[in-house]
C-alpha cells in the first residue's frame, strides 16, 4: 500500500510555479500574504508598494470592498449555472455593461476566463467570420515579433517571443509576423508615442504580396505592447495597419489585455490612439483579477454575419465551461461601477505628466540605455551584463522587494504599471526605491 505524504505547512516542492525560475525561487522564496489599497505585505508583516498592479491587472487597487461583497453576495444565490443553451442574468449585465465602455460598434462579448483564451476565441472567432462569408481560403494569421497574445496555441502562435515560443516546437501553421516597432537607435527616451516607425506597418502590404490578401484572416497586435518590455506604438503605425487591413479586407484585432480598463487614460487603448480595431482581447482589469475572467468584443457586423448566416443551431462551436462565470460576472460589474464612478481613465490623465517626469528622472542612473512611457506605464532599459542577459535586471527586480517596492522584470527591462488610484506621494517612493536598486546594483 502507497503511504499517504500529508503535506508540510508553507511546503514549496508541490506548486509548480508559472513563468518562474522554480530553483531559484524555492532557495530564497519572496512571498506575499495581504494586499489592500496600493499595498501588499509579506507574510512576516514587511510593506510592499505594489509598483505593477500585482500583473499589470489590479486596476482599481487591492481588496475593493464593493467587488468583494458583489462576488460574496453572488456565491450566497447562486453559485454556478452553465452558458451553454442556457445561462444567467449577471452575465448579460457584464456584457452590457462592456459593451458601453468600447468603441461604437463593438458590442457584441464573449465571456472568457483569461488573456490567453480571448486571444485564441479572437483568433477562432476571426476564421469564423471569413468562412460564413464565403472565404474560406482566409486561414491565414498575421502577429508581430515580441508581441505577447498569451499561451495558447493560437496566441503564442501568433506571438513573437521567442522564449515562449522555442520549447514547443510545432505551432500553428500559416502564420507570419509583421517586425516589432522597437528603434533603440531612433526613438530612444521618448515621451509618449516615438516620432519614427509609422512606416513599419508598410511591411503588411509585402506580406499581401507573398501570401495573397485573399489567404489572410486578421491581423493581431498590441496597441501598446507590455510584456515585451512596454513598447509604444509610434505615431501614424496603428493608422497605417488599420487602412491596409481595411483596404485588403482583413480583420485587425487589439489585445487590450493591458491597455484596457484604463491604463492608459481611456477605457480602452483604441480609443486614446484614435483607432478603431474589429475585435478587442481583454481580461485582466475587467474583474480587477479578483476572480479569472476574460472577453472578446467583437463589432455587430461579425456577429450577425457568423450567427445570422447560420444554419439553425449552434452558430459558434466554442465556448468554456466558466464562459460567463456567475461570480466572476458579478466582480465585473462591480469594478466597471467602479471605474466610471472613480473616473480612473481621469485620474490616470491626471498623474501622467508627473509619472512620466519621474520615470525620466532616472536617464542619468548607471546602465540605463531607454526610458519609455505612455499612460500610467513605464519601462526602463538596462544594459545586460557581458555574457549574462536578464541577469541585471532580475537582481534589481530583488532589490527592489527587498526594500519594499515590486516591479515587473523582462530580461534587463523594468516595467512599472502601478494601480489607477496611484497618488503623487507614491511616485518618490517608486521611482526613488527604483533608482536606488539600479545604483546598487552597478555599485
Amino acid at each position: 500500500m502507497n503511504e499517504i505524504r500529508l503535506p508540510r505547512p508553507n511546503d514549496l516542492d508541490a506548486f509548480w510555479m508559472p513563468f518562474t525560475d522554480n530553483r531559484g525561487f524555492k532557495s530564497a522564496p519572496r512571498m506575499l500574504a495581504k494586499a489592500e489599497g496600493m499595498l501588499y505585505w509579506t507574510p512576516d508583516g514587511k510593506e510592499i508598494l505594489d509598483g505593477t498592479s500585482g500583473l499589470w491587472c489590479v486596476n482599481a487597487g487591492h481588496g475593493r470592498r464593493e467587488i468583494t461583497e458583489a462576488i460574496r453576495a453572488q456565491a450566497g444565490v447562486m453559485d454556478f449555472a452553465p452558458t451553454f443553451q442556457l445561462s444567467h442574468p449577471v452575465a448579460f449585465e457584464a456584457a452590457a455593461k462592456i459593451a458601453a465602455l468600447t468603441p461604437a460598434g463593438l458590442d457584441r462579448v464573449f465571456f472568457t476566463n483569461s488573456g490567453s483564451e480571448s486571444a485564441d476565441t479572437a483568433l477562432k472567432i476571426a476564421l469564423a467570420y471569413h468562412k460564413a462569408r464565403g472565404d474560406s481560403a482566409r486561414v491565414r494569421l498575421i502577429g508581430r515579433e515580441r508581441g505577447y497574445h498569451g499561451v495558447g496555441f493560437g496566441g503564442m502562435s501568433v506571438g513573437g517571443i521567442g522564449g515562449n515560443r522555442k520549447q514547443f516546437g510545432a505551432l500553428l501553421p500559416y502564420v507570419d509576423h509583421l517586425p516589432h516597432t522597437h528603434l533603440p537607435a531612433k526613438n530612444a527616451f521618448t515621451r509618449g508615442q516615438p516620432e519614427q516607425g509609422a512606416d513599419l506597418a508598410d511591411v503588411l502590404e509585402n506580406l499581401v504580396a507573398l501570401h495573397g490578401a485573399e489567404t489572410i484572416a486578421a491581423v493581431m497586435v498590441e496597441p501598446v505592447a507590455g510584456s515585451t518590455g512596454v513598447l509604444v506604438p509610434p505615431k501614424g503605425y496603428l493608422e497605417r495597419l488599420r487602412a491596409l487591413c481595411t483596404k485588403h479586407g482583413i480583420l485587425l484585432i487589439f489585445d487590450e489585455v493591458i491597455t484596457g480598463f484604463g491604463r492608459i487614460g481611456t477605457p480602452f487603448g483604441s480609443e486614446r490612439l484614435g483607432v478603431t480595431p474589429d475585435i478587442i482581447t481583454m481580461a485582466k482589469g475587467l474583474t480587477n483579477a479578483a476572480v479569472p475572467m476574460g472577453a472578446v468584443a467583437v463589432k455587430r457586423d461579425i456577429y450577425d454575419t457568423v450567427v445570422e448566416g447560420a444554419p439553425a443551431g449552434i452558430e459558434l462551436f466554442h465556448g468554456y465551461t466558466y464562459s460567463g462565470h456567475p461570480l466572476a460576472a458579478a466582480a465585473a460589474v462591480a469594478t466597471i461601477d467602479l471605474h466610471v464612478q472613480e473616473d480612473l481613465p481621469g485620474r490616470v490623465t491626471a498623474i501622467e505628466p508627473a509619472w512620466e517626469n519621474a520615470a525620466h528622472a532616472l536617464r542619468d542612473a548607471p546602465n540605463v540605455t531607454d526610458i519609455r512611457n505612455f499612460g500610467l506605464i513605464a519601462a526602463v532599459e538596462l544594459a545586460p551584463r557581458p555574457g549574462k542577459p536578464g541577469a541585471r535586471g532580475m537582481e534589481v527586480f530583488h532589490r527592489c522587494f527587498d526594500d519594499g517596492l515590486l516591479v515587473r522584470v523582462t530580461a534587463d527591462t523594468i516595467a512599472l504599471s502601478p494601480p489607477l488610484i496611484i497618488e503623487n506621494q507614491h511616485l518618490d517612493r517608486i521611482f526613488g526605491t527604483l533608482d536606488k536598486a539600479i545604483r546598487a546594483e552597478a555599485a
